[in-house]
């Protein structure tokens, strides 16, 4: 004996035309059961019918339909759920639950996931992981605000504890050590543009056109990044970051020896040279993708004979060095490109340990000046 339930469930939002549905129980008390709770959710406007919508599907249809998304923010949201859609693609996404994404975030912790091309995942950071949950949860939030999913999935799955993390900067002891290691490097002036606070991306993508060596400026128009193994060009990261800087003089000399020594190269291979636009190129004109610039960052600095820190913290022995000379933190966020100084404020309100070291000394000389005045 089976009992079927028909019930009205008002006007099908995708049809326009009326909505019925037909489900089958094993017991009577089901069935009632099943049809007080139904028409209290379509009187309520919260019943979600079944649908055969998958995974796959939902997420292509957010990732369309973000359209304001550069192409670097529309690749790195694809990097982000590419776990999700190769692991549970093809499933209904009704039919995901918490359990699915907690076990797919155990797994990219551990390591060891594949790829759609095959390869082996590497363990994922904290970090890394929780902007995948977080991205998870906003195409679910999303899927709800439609009517395709009765709940987020994803909305009380744990956020993985980050450890506490220090900006690691460079003295400007080290510096100083580093500049005049970099008389003879090929990128010196790549590095020297990081020591200014550009970021990565910002560097990369730099432009010759970007560059005023008379009037002593440097506009950041131009990002290039990488995301899922794919480089990919575009505006700045905010309107912020869009800026244009003034040049101190050494950077100026740097930049006029980089710019003559490109041509020298341009001469040698001739029809060969590559387009020659970008500020930091290779040897045959064409510009670097991200990460090999943070290759040879490390390969820079151990030559130089200092302990390493990435790239990206370059920029911030930049915004240390102006924070610990008194700059107002306003200037700073607006000189790196910070759309918030607040976040300016959080990051670089720190100091290396040669500046506690000497508030230390100042703090004695106060304390002994009291004493012998005292005595």
């Amino acid at each position: 004996m089976r009992y079927e339930l028909r019930v009205n469930t008002g006007i099908d939002n995708e049809t326009g035309a009326r909505q019925q549905v037909k489900r089958r129980y094993a017991t009577e008390r089901e069935a009632k059961a099943a049809l007080a709770r139904i028409s209290d959710e379509a009187m309520q406007g919260t019943f979600v019918a079944r649908k055969r919508l998958t995974v796959e599907q939902v997420c292509a249809a957010y990732v369309a339909g973000r359209h304001r998304l550069r192409a670097t923010s529309r690749a790195k949201l694809e990097y982000d759920i590419a776990p999700l859609r190769e692991r549970h693609g093809a499933m209904p996404v009704q039919r995901l639950t918490k359990q699915h994404i907690d076990e797919l975030v155990a797994d990219l912790l551990a390591g060891g996931t594949k790829t759609a091309k095959g390869r082996t995942r590497r363990k994922w950071s904290a970090v890394a992981v929780n902007k995948t949950v977080q991205t998870i949860a906003m195409i679910l939030a999303d899927a709800a605000r439609q009517g395709i999913v009765v709940r987020n999935a994803a909305e009380y799955v744990d956020r993985v504890e980050v450890g506490h993390k220090v900006l690691d900067t460079y003295t400007e002891t080290e510096v100083s050590a580093l500049l005049a290691a970099l008389a003879d490097d090929r990128l010196g002036h790549a590095w020297e543009l990081a020591l200014m606070g550009l970021r990565r991306g910002e560097i990369a993508g730099l432009r010759w056109s970007d560059i005023d060596l008379d009037a002593k400026t440097l506009s950041v128009a131009n990002n290039r990044v990488s995301a899922g193994g794919k480089t990919t060009e575009g505006a700045p990261k905010s309107a912020t970051s869009r800026r244009t800087l003034p040049l101190p003089d050494r950077l100026v000399s740097v930049l006029r020896a980089a710019q003559k020594r490109q041509k020298v190269e341009r001469l040698a291979l001739g029809g060969d040279y590559g387009s020659g636009t970008y500020v930091v190129s290779n040897e045959v004109g064409e510009p670097y993708n991200p990460a090999v610039l943070s290759r040879y960052w490390a390969e820079a600095v151990k030559a130089a004979g200092l302990r390493h820190i990435r790239l990206h913290d370059a920029r911030h022995t930049a915004a240390t060095a102006m924070h610990l000379r008194g700059v107002p933190v306003a200037v700073i966020a607006a000189w790196i490109g910070h759309k918030d100084a607040s976040l300016t404020l959080r990051l670089y309100a720190h100091s290396q340990a040669d500046a506690l070291a000497a508030a230390g000394a100042t703090f004695e000389r106060v304390v002994s000046t009291s004493v012998n005045e005292s005595r």
